[in-house]
């Protein structure tokens, strides 16, 4: 397969998970520059993330189920990038069910793309000789310990791989493990990062991820829901960084994995504090028992990805959630369905008080 670029100057690009919060984003960056396919089957995505991308003559969605082999060139679609001639320059891998309410609803789905799904695009990026950027996570390196709270790309995680979460935990290992044999055994050009928790408009609602879930609750009056008690902390990367990051990895000789968020500690309490002030809410903060999904996680130490791509996070919480914040009251509109489902979660007989 010939990879000559087209007389635009315009690369292909394959983003899996492309209608997802992240994949989005990348898509809306990369589409100035380069000819974006964009992959997806809608599993914990939605379309209109990418709605007004479609009449984008350089974007082109194809709803395809990556479990499922591809065969890229003979879709009708993608005639208009000339996929027989210049085939695909680059992979960014980011596909994979990530809800963390509806997880135990995803639980095979999560296991077959970590296994099947990393192991088709691989076998893309193979036939076309691309780049391929995998989108691992923090969940590799298990659960926080007492010790340790910034995790470096040489730690060793210790994951139970029969948990209620392992079909994710340890299935983004195995995909880790799928992408460095592909380099070590066919020299495929394959590069990894472990993205800590990341934040910003589009994040899913009434899904568990609480930040967008506190700025809703917040503009509604409604009570905001932390899942954990009050001691329960975590790291926020703006989304726009996290896109920064991975673009910067695909251009540079490094394979990684690296360290891809922010390294800043914060209380969920004070995060739902701080949102219920900026948005002048009449809100009260409660607390519900964790969700398998949503549970503390270690930190990331990024001095490797300073060093090796003088990457580091731009965004600060404050001008990040500002963003969030009016990208949700700009859709109340649409989203104002929701509320009636925080009721329901307000009135469960599980959630407990503050504490």
């Amino acid at each position: 397969m010939t990879k000559e670029i087209l007389a635009s100057g315009r690369k292909n690009i394959l983003v899996t998970g492309g209608a997802g919060f992240i994949g989005s984003h990348l898509c809306d960056a990369l589409v100035k520059t380069v000819n974006v396919i964009c992959l997806d089957d809608f599993t914990s995505s939605k379309e209109n993330n990418i709605d007004y991308l479609l009449q984008n003559p350089n974007f082109e969605f194809i709803k395809h189920d990556v479990n499922q082999p591809i065969e890229l060139e003979k879709l009708p679609e993608l005639k208009k990038f000339q996929m027989e001639v210049q085939g695909i320059q680059e992979i960014y891998h980011l596909a994979c069910p990530t809800s963390p309410k509806n997880f135990n609803n995803f639980k095979i789905k999560t296991l077959k793309t970590s296994v099947l799904g990393t192991i088709n695009i691989l076998e893309l990026a193979l036939k076309y000789k691309a780049k391929f950027l995998l989108a691992s996570s923090s969940v590799v390196y298990g659960p926080r310990k007492k010790d340790l709270l910034y995790f470096k790309e040489t730690d060793c995680g210790s994951v139970d791989f029969i948990s209620e979460r392992a079909c994710y935990d340890e299935g983004k290992r195995f995909a880790e493990t799928s992408v460095e044999t592909y380099r070590q055994v066919y020299g495929l050009d394959t590069k990894i990062l472990r993205i800590f928790r990341t934040y910003g408009p589009r994040l899913p609602l009434f899904d568990g991820h609480m930040v967008s879930d506190f700025i809703l609750q917040a503009l509604n009056n409604k009570p905001l829901i932390i899942y954990g008690d009050k001691n329960f902390d975590s790291s926020f990367c703006y989304v726009s960084d996290v896109v920064e990051g991975m673009i910067k990895m695909m251009s540079f000789e490094e394979h990684g994995p690296l360290n891809l968020g922010h390294p800043e500690k914060y209380l969920m309490v004070d995060l739902a504090r701080k949102i219920i002030n900026v948005t002048n809410s009449s809100s009260e903060i409660i607390f519900r028992d964790p969700l398998p999904f949503m549970t503390p996680l270690g930190l990331p130490d990024i001095t490797l990805i300073k060093e090796k791509l003088n990457w580091y996070p731009v965004i600060t919480l404050d001008e990040g959630l500002k963003e969030t914040i009016e990208y949700i009251a700009r859709n109340q509109s649409y989203l104002q369905p929701l509320i009636a489902n925080y009721d329901k979660d307000y009135n469960n007989k599980y959630y407990k008080t503050n504490n």
